[in-house]
């Protein structure tokens, strides 16, 4: 009979190897808990999640696209249907343009939708008459168009290049021909090389005063006249000059030419300097 050999005895101490051995055990037989695979589940619905719903968007997106450009396009039809074109055109304020110009100018057609009307391009286009100087358009729905214009006032008159008298207004503008009786102060402009309409530019003094004359003299200035330099004389009916120089403190200059008339012996011919108001000067058959 063969020997058994010795058991090896333990090196440490019983109680310990034991637990060792069990907890080993239990190592092995106890799974560990699949997180990876939860984990993973989650994520594929959340991932399968997000696309539906960026999917169901998009086709809320679409469909109130698609409802907003079919109302649009049914609102564009309406207002460029023959129920909303214009129909009638109401002028107001002429007195020296004629009505049929100034609509065939306008280019408002009874085949014209109300909402292609541009207010403004019918304003300029009817700027090009000399008596209108500004233009009112309003759109009246469902048909109806309304210009109203502000002529201009004539302030003076004065001779163009081909001698014929016109009325002038006070930006200097040629409003058309104007009789020679016409009761209005004349205007010149002294610059013997002029050939062109000059009171819009080098001449424009001469209007401005024009317009400004005080109702308390304006009947007795007889001509306005301007100089290159834009230094402005008056020539009244008695006949006596004022020269105002330029167009500076005109209230007061007009104040001191009131006074003169009312308390100063004049004689015809006498010239009265107000370019100063507070220093009048007085030359001609007086001052002799």
């Amino acid at each position: 009979m063969g020997r058994r050999k010795p058991l090896a005895a333990p090196t440490g101490p019983p109680g310990r190897a034991a637990s060792s051995k069990r907890s080993r055990a239990r190592a092995k037989k106890t799974p560990k808990p699949a997180r990876g695979r939860r984990k993973t589940r989650e994520d594929e619905s959340g991932a399968a999640i997000a696309p539906r719903r960026r999917r169901t968007w998009l086709r809320w997106w679409l469909a109130a696209i698609l409802v907003l450009a079919t109302i649009g396009a049914g609102v564009d039809w309406l207002v460029h249907s023959s129920l909303f074109r214009v129909r009638h055109v109401e002028v107001l304020g002429l007195r020296h343009e004629g009505r049929g110009a100034v609509l065939a100018a306008a280019g408002l057609s009874t085949q014209t939708p109300l909402i292609d009307v541009s207010t403004a391009s019918v304003a300029q286009r009817l700027s090009v008459f000399p008596w209108i100087g500004t233009v009112v358009v309003t759109k009246r729905w469902p048909s109806t168009v309304e210009i109203v214009v502000h002529e201009r006032k004539p302030v003076a008159v004065a001779f163009n290049a081909n001698h014929t008298l016109q009325y002038v207004d006070a930006t200097g503008h040629d409003l058309g021909p104007a009789p020679l009786t016409a009761n209005l102060p004349t205007l010149q402009y002294v610059h013997p090389l002029q050939r062109s309409w000059p009171f819009l530019r080098a001449g424009f003094n001469a209007a401005l005063v024009a317009g400004r004359l005080p109702p308390a003299f304006a009947a007795q200035v007889s001509v306005i006249t301007v100089n290159a330099s834009g230094s402005v004389s008056l020539k009244m009916t008695t006949p006596v000059t004022f020269i105002l120089g330029p167009p500076t403190d005109l209230t007061d200059k007009f104040v001191s030419i009131a006074s003169v008339i009312a308390h100063t012996q004049l004689s015809p011919g006498d010239v009265v300097d107000v370019r100063v108001p507070g220093e009048l000067a007085v030359s001609g058959p007086s001052a002799g």
